[in-house]
């Protein structure tokens, strides 16, 4: 059986060190993982970024979005080598849906209140605006359940999300046709679980894990997203 590389896609104000005790707990099984950056510019932008890692991997693939990372494996998930979708505490869209559509469906959750909006040069163009989660109440909001000292480092090393991200729509939805499995974190304060219920409802996943978790739930309950991961790949080896 050739088993797939697993691509870890870390979200908003977060970076692929999100995944760390996940990628350690799926290396330490014997998977081949990747966690490539995402540059949280536009969805569009991001996802081709995740779509050019995927199509550089010699076999199947298997695409673990986490947030915002959500988005980008929908449209990413694409690639002609992709046999399966993670979503976890993520967002699923449809074809022609903005984040800021299917959030605009719930309500607000304690993210909303909480989001800095910081103007960045873009050569040649009108400024873009990044979004990033005021600092004071990242632990809260962003990161509950953590070693407060470790939520006050991520809190000050966030990587923002460019606000033109949240109202551009996406251009595909990869799990209309490729296999998915799905994580409900249901203590989230980022995302409201039921945006994250919602989604995989309307996408038809069938094998949704419900954890009592915070939004970082790959920090506080890694087996548990490898253990998800670990069926997704197992379900899509290949003879």
């Amino acid at each position: 059986m050739t088993a797939p590389t697993i691509v870890l896609v870390h979200g908003a104000f977060a970076d692929a060190a999100s995944w760390a005790p996940v990628t350690r707990e799926l290396l330490d099984r014997g998977h081949t993982v990747l966690v490539p950056p995402v540059y949280n510019r536009s969805l569009a932008e991001d996802a081709a970024s995740i779509r050019a890692v995927a199509e550089h991997v010699d076999g199947p693939v298997v695409l673990a979005g986490h947030s915002y990372g959500g988005a980008v494996i929908t449209v990413a998930g694409e690639a002609a080598n992709v046999v399966g979708l993670v979503y976890v505490a993520g967002y699923v869209l449809d074809v022609g849906e903005s984040l800021g559509q299917l959030q605009g469906g719930f309500p607000d959750s304690d993210l909303a209140a909480n989001l800095v909006y910081t103007p960045y040069p873009v050569a040649g163009a009108e400024d873009g605006t990044d979004v990033s989660v005021a600092i004071d109440a990242f632990p809260a909001v962003f990161a509950g359940g953590l070693d407060p000292r470790i939520a006050e480092v991520l809190a000050v090393s966030q990587r923002p999300l460019s606000g033109a991200a949240f109202g551009e729509p996406a251009s595909a939805a990869a799990w209309k046709t490729t296999p998915a499995w799905a994580i409900v974190s249901s203590e989230d304060h980022t995302i409201n679980p039921d945006v994250e219920r919602f989604g995989y409802t309307r996408a038809g996943i069938t094998d949704v894990t419900e954890l009592p978790a915070p939004h970082l739930v790959m920090q506080t309950h890694p087996r548990d997203v490898a253990d998800v991961i670990e069926r997704a790949a197992t379900a899509t080896a290949t003879s």
